[in-house]
């Protein structure tokens, strides 16, 4: 007789013990013993990509692009500006913009960050994304990391 697993999990066998365990697709959540009840992707997650220009303010002002940032406040926003049109405009990709220039390391998955929820992401960050809907792009803001666009992707 199968297993009647949750929405979202699957039984899978460890390559390095041969145990079953149980793996949830969208949270990415493992574990050995099976879940019990329904489970589903929390309310109060979301998923998003962003790309990210610093300047010279921000909490940390080096990335994998660049050692040290010099670049103005509103520079920061200028670029980010120019590459929210870019997207719009059908010129590029969010993810071909975020690999090749964003500032944070997420941009070697097209910006990807996963799935987070309130409380893990500076506040800002958190209400512009929160406040969207999938397939939005964001207008540009600010946190203490620098200047953002968001794509809301679940």
């Amino acid at each position: 007789m199968e297993e009647k697993l949750p929405v979202g999990w699957v039984k899978n066998i460890s390559k390095s013990t041969g145990k079953p365990y149980y793996f949830h697709e969208a949270t990415k959540e493992s574990r050995w013993e099976a879940p019990s009840g329904t489970v589903e992707m929390k309310k109060e997650q979301v998923k998003a990509s962003h790309i990210l220009a610093k300047h010279r303010d921000s909490r940390r002002p080096s990335s994998w692009r660049e050692e040290n940032i010099t670049r103005t406040k509103e520079e920061a926003l200028a670029i980010i500006q120019g590459f929210r049109k870019q997207i719009l405009n059908n010129e590029a990709t969010f993810g071909e913009i975020a690999q090749e220039n964003s500032d944070c390391s997420s941009a070697k998955r097209d910006g990807d960050l996963g799935l987070f929820g309130r409380g893990q992401m500076q506040k800002p960050f958190e209400d512009v994304t929160f406040g969207m809907e999938v397939g939005d792009i964001s207008e540009p803001f600010f946190t203490d990391s620098g200047c953002h666009i968001v794509l809301r992707t679940g």
